[in-house]
């Protein structure tokens, strides 16, 4: 973690040091899991991601986090891949736009999974990694994670903006320094068909699944 960098002192809501930080992934999450070691909050990683697809993918994005969490020493709490039930969750909209309502769809299911594990094991505060990606709608990252949270009355969904202050700036930064995989699409099958179309009407091909990771795997 690079000293010479100047963030705001965090605090969580009600002043609370223990948060269960839900990730979607290293990129999105290196930042936030920096700005929080930083103000010494006492955060576990709750990887939960059943939209990731394929199963190739998914196992890829996890490894990385997985590996930068062992880096960092924070706890890494791997969740269940329960894609049937993304599936089931998000039938009928797959056709619905980005940030449209299958997007909804997948952060409530993200994070009322997120909530449950919260309250079950004595966490009072969930953020996420989503919002600080400038390919999400960070008010519907929110208001996704505070309709989860409300169902417990202990657990707070904290909104805050790590895009702010430089945040999203030193997201690409620290994936360039750790040389982070690089994924291509959002992580939803239908992303990667609507990526791959909007490629194909571009002049440009389709996406190569791990295509970059397994060329790192290989030097």
């Amino acid at each position: 973690m690079d000293s010479q960098v100047n963030r705001p002192q965090l605090i969580p809501p009600a002043g609370e040091k223990k948060v269960l930080l839900h990730s979607c992934c290293a990129p999105c999450s290196g930042e936030v899991m920096e700005a929080m070691v930083e103000s010494k909050i006492d955060f576990t990683i709750f990887f939960y991601n059943p939209n990731i697809h394929p199963r190739r993918e998914y196992e890829i994005r996890k490894e990385e986090n997985i590996l930068f969490a062992q880096k960092m020493n924070i706890p890494f709490i791997d969740a269940d891949y329960d894609r049937d039930n993304w599936f089931t969750r998000v039938k009928g909209l797959e056709w619905e736009p980005v940030r449209g309502k299958r997007c909804s769809a997948c952060f409530d299911m993200r994070f009322e999974r997120t909530a449950l594990y919260a309250y079950e094991h004595g966490f009072k505060v969930i953020s996420s990694s989503l919002g600080i990606s400038r390919w999400k709608d960070m008010n519907q990252v929110n208001e996704s994670g505070a309709r989860a949270a409300s169902r417990y009355p202990e657990v707070i969904y904290w909104t805050y903006n790590w895009r702010k202050f430089g945040g999203s700036q030193r997201m690409y930064e620290i994936a360039k320094r750790e040389e982070f995989y690089q994924q291509e699409y959002c992580g939803c099958v239908y992303s990667l068909r609507d990526t791959n179309l909007w490629r194909m009407k571009n002049g440009r091909p389709r996406i190569e699944l791990g295509k970059e990771y397994y060329a790192r795997e290989d030097t």
